[in-house]
């Protein structure tokens, strides 16, 4: 895996300051509950590996196709990418298209993976 540019990491990190972020527990309680979820990972890092039910929009094509996938804007979304920062930017720009009820996990996937071993 290679090492995201300053700059990515600088807007993940401001996203961050305008997005509800969650533990992978509390994802697992929202998920459980009802929550969409959403994996925002390129199609071949979502192919070798997903949570079960997860509908995968990668985040260059998110905001051309979430009203087709997710048209109530109240649904209950759980955001995640592999790592925590594409989830971020993901959920600051559903919050900016009007979704009202979106979290990111804190951490991605791996620590979701991770929160069960």
């Amino acid at each position: 895996m290679t090492t995201p540019p300053p700059e990515f990491l600088r807007m993940a990190d401001e996203a961050r300051e305008r997005i509800t972020e969650v533990s992978p527990e509390e994802a697992k309680q929202r998920i459980a509950a009802g929550a969409l979820v959403l994996d925002v990972r390129d199609k071949e890092e979502f192919d070798q590996g997903h949570l079960d039910g997860a509908v995968n929009i990668s985040r260059g094509t998110l905001e051309m196709r979430i009203g087709e996938a997710v048209p109530d804007k109240d649904t209950q979304i759980v955001c995640h990418c592999a790592a925590g920062n594409r989830g971020a930017l993901a959920a600051d720009n559903l919050k900016r298209l009007g979704y009202t009820n979106v979290v990111n996990v804190a951490g991605g996937l791996r620590a979701i993976q991770s929160s069960e071993d």
